[in-house]
């Protein structure tokens, strides 16, 4: 059940056997089904979220739009980061997209990683810089990027979201309306005939 867990959080750190004992006792397994709110605005986020099976979405409701932050895949962290972290109400709500199968972490339990196992926070640092990196790439590409470009950066990385995701909230994740995206789909297979 945590062999994918393990495996991506090698790409950071090697925990010893015990230590993967500790790591793995620190988490429930969770089945949530397509649809599911894990976390909506106003409240405290204490869970956050590694995705074995399915896709979680983050998004903020602004006047009754639903505006997408991120979509999350598997092996992936997953929360509402700034309100797991400040144990504040949040801004933002976490969904699932899929039916999901997630290992579940809460405050109480990563706080106690962190007085019985110290590696914990270079773990927990290097997936805060990913973290970091990847609101920056995203925020650079919308100061830059043309839609166009900001849909193909997405394509090339992402192609098999197009097939589980509905077409509306990529539109909001890359900043642009449903309508644009059909455009620039249209243009871009056009262009490679």
């Amino acid at each position: 059940m945590f062999d994918e867990l393990f495996q991506s959080v090698s790409i950071f750190i090697n925990f010893s056997p015990s230590e993967k004992r500790i790591f793995q006792n620190a988490f429930s397994f969770r089945e949530v089904p397509k649809n599911f709110t894990l976390i909506s605005e106003g409240q405290v986020a204490n869970e956050i979220y590694f995705i074995k099976k399915g896709i979680l979405r983050l998004y903020y409701n602004n006047d009754g739009d639903n505006i997408t932050g991120y979509i999350f895949r598997e092996h992936l962290f997953a929360g509402s980061y700034e309100s797991f972290l400040q144990s504040s109400p949040g801004i933002q709500y976490l969904e699932t997209l899929e039916d999901c199968e997630l290992l579940v972490l809460t405050k109480e339990k990563l706080d106690e990683l962190y007085q019985t196992m110290p590696r914990i926070n270079i773990l927990t640092r290097k997936i805060a810089e990913q973290r970091f990196l990847n609101a920056q790439q995203i925020l650079s590409s919308f100061i830059l990027d043309s839609p166009e470009t900001r849909y193909q950066k997405f394509a090339a990385k992402n192609k098999d979201l197009f097939l589980r995701v509905p077409h509306h909230i990529i539109a909001s994740y890359l900043g642009i309306t449903p309508v644009s995206l059909s455009r620039i789909r249209k243009r871009l297979m056009e262009r490679e005939k």
